[in-house]
């Protein structure tokens, strides 16, 4: 399946789950909380308000790897990068800074993956965010202290 026809499947427009595609063009959904979309609005404010004037974020974006369509919860694109792709979908690559809210579906290995997806489809850090508030960030030497676009990341839930 590619991404366009999944955009366009009538039965899929109203699920209440996140939809990616795997390596084989299968239909990979996992469940999202209350609590996770509340985080994902709190990250899209905050990206917003402190990156404001030098790019956008963009919720739910949808992003070829190479192991299928993965779907960030929130992503930061540069007015660069906007220049460049629009709002082509899915992005032929993936925009500076890519941020995935853990659902309790996802596994340590999932989130382990998705980072090194998104890492080598371009993005320059990626952060994990727990329901807890605890917030890893990576870029392509591992793991960081500190991220490169917002120091210190403060969220309020």
């Amino acid at each position: 399946m590619e991404w366009a026809e999944v955009l366009a499947d009538p039965v899929l427009r109203d699920l209440p789950y996140k939809i990616e595609l795997n390596e084989y063009g299968k239909i990979v959904m996992s469940p999202a909380s209350n609590r996770h979309g509340a985080i994902q609005g709190e990250l899209y404010s905050l990206l917003r308000q402190q990156l404001h004037g030098r790019g956008r974020p963009i919720v739910e974006c949808s992003i070829q790897t190479a192991k299928g369509v993965r779907v960030a919860d929130v992503v930061w694109c540069s007015a660069d990068f906007i220049r460049q792709h629009g709002f082509a979908t899915p992005y032929p690559r993936a925009p500076e800074l890519c941020v995935e809210i853990v659902s309790p579906s996802n596994s340590r290995q999932e989130m382990a993956e998705k980072i090194a997806l998104y890492l080598d489809a371009g993005a320059g850090e990626v952060w994990i965010v727990f329901e807890d508030g605890q917030i890893e960030i990576h870029d392509a030497g591992g793991r960081r202290e500190r991220s490169a676009f917002l120091d210190p990341i403060l969220l309020e839930f």
